[in-house]
């Protein structure tokens, strides 16, 4: 994983488990498929565990090997669902809008690189008045499923940005993965359903309970001033 070099100009961000609970939405749509179907619908633990994994993994690892051949009925049902219910339904990690507030106030230049769709993630963000802090948005679709690092050196490119300089927060080892194969330095947080002890095999910067941790990381804050105080 590259060797951070400061200041940091570009963090970017997962979206669901890191700045967004959208599990109730990931839920619904996934069991509004399985019924339409015929397939017994998972428990909310067994869903929230896939949170995160696209939707061709997500149906093998709820209803068996024996399903892939239906991922495609499996994906236009679910977003068929998902274009209804998961905007409603995700809500914000309390501190997140202030802790991206806090971010651009630094001038951070801040980014999102998601399994989920942009169209999804687009709306959540604009009703809290966050649409516009994140500069690049990389949802499910523009670009390989994590954790090929596609998207997120599609991100660095499109900010502007070099890898050295930029950050991936995320909940997941495939978020790690990604950040590893890109060759950026990633910070985990604790807010979705992987444990501290998942990350123990990979080069994480630092491990956080949540993203609003990052204001209190010294060398992010110190690292700003000293750059604004130079210019």
């Amino acid at each position: 994983m590259s060797q951070l070099k400061l200041p940091v100009g570009t963090i970017i961000f997962d979206f669901d488990y890191t700045l967004v609970d959208s599990a109730r939405g990931t839920i619904d749509g996934v069991n509004f498929a399985f019924e339409k179907m015929g397939l017994p619908t998972a428990s909310d633990a067994a869903v929230r565990q896939t949170i995160g994994l696209s939707l061709p993994d997500i149906l093998p690892a709820l209803a068996g090997d024996a399903y892939p051949k239906y991922v495609d009925e499996f994906t236009r049902l679910f977003y068929q669902r998902a274009n209804e219910t998961m905007v409603a339904l995700a809500e914000f990690y309390a501190g997140v809008p202030q802790t991206v507030k806090a971010l651009r106030g630094l001038g951070i230049q801040l980014a999102i690189v998601s399994q989920k769709r942009r169209c999804y993630i687009q709306p959540i963000l604009a009703r809290e008045r966050l649409l516009e802090a994140f500069e690049v948005i990389v949802g499910g679709g523009d670009a390989a499923y994590k954790p090929n690092p596609e998207g997120l050196r599609l991100a660095v490119a499109q900010t502007g940005s070099l890898p050295e300089n930029c950050l991936y927060v995320g909940d997941s080892v495939t978020d790690a993965e990604t950040a590893r194969r890109a060759d950026i330095a990633f910070i985990a947080v604790l807010s979705g359903v992987t444990p501290r002890s998942a990350f123990k095999d990979y080069n994480v910067y630092t491990v956080l309970e949540d993203v609003s941790g990052l204001l209190d990381l010294e060398f992010l804050i110190s690292s700003q001033t000293r750059s604004s105080n130079a210019k």
